[in-house]
């Protein structure tokens, strides 16, 4: 992590990006950060101030090179892993792996979450992704319930009423949008399907 920029003067989680540099996949990218990695930054910039190496533009101070660091990194997950209360051995590798279940559980899409891993095709990014029962559940009983969810949403119409019968068809455009929109927030039942019907 190279660099995050943002206000992180409040407990209010704004959107930002750090820049994942270069690794064994050769892709550089921008990573979206809430406010809490934007404190957790500054405070390794403000300790890293004190730090008797030389400031590199790193947060983490490398004491000969690389892999030192990150050995020495990986001798402190144990103790976090047992003071956290996990049992299981945790190794670096599987923070990535959960962050990619925790990111498709919360909605993006395999698109965006192949940028956010620098993965170049799908089949690589799928194997970080551990598709769990209660995900299967999940998305049935959604699919079951808002069939239409997985229908792309229609734009909201540039409405400027023209004058004469052109106004007209613009206001009836819009209106009918109005009412899909409104519709599909409705239980099923009949004043949906009234909707569906008017709209129709």
């Amino acid at each position: 992590m190279n660099g995050v920029g943002g206000d992180s003067g409040s407990g209010e989680h704004h959107a930002d990006a750090a820049t994942a540099p270069l690794g064994k996949l050769k892709t550089e990218r921008l990573v979206p950060v809430d406010s809490f990695v934007c404190k957790l930054v500054h405070r390794l910039r403000f300790f890293r101030s004190f730090d008797p190496l030389p400031f590199d533009g790193r947060l983490l101070a490398r004491p000969r090179h690389k892999q030192t660091l990150v050995k020495q990194l990986r001798s402190y997950l144990p103790d976090v892993v047992a003071a956290v209360g996990i049992r299981t051995r945790i190794v670096p590798h599987q923070l990535r792996h959960t962050y990619a279940s925790k990111m498709v559980r919360a909605g993006v899409g395999l698109p965006a979450l192949m940028k956010l891993l620098g993965h170049v095709n799908p089949e690589m990014t799928m194997r970080y992704v551990d598709v769990a029962g209660a995900d299967l559940q999940r998305e049935f009983h959604m699919a079951r319930s808002q069939p239409r969810h997985l229908a792309p949403q229609p734009k909201t119409p540039t409405f400027s009423p023209r004058s004469g019968l052109d106004g007209v068809v613009d206001s009836l455009l819009f209106a009918q949008h109005t009412i899909e929109m409104f519709r599909r927030s409705l239980p099923d039942g009949t004043p949906k399907h009234r909707l569906d019907q008017l709209a129709n």
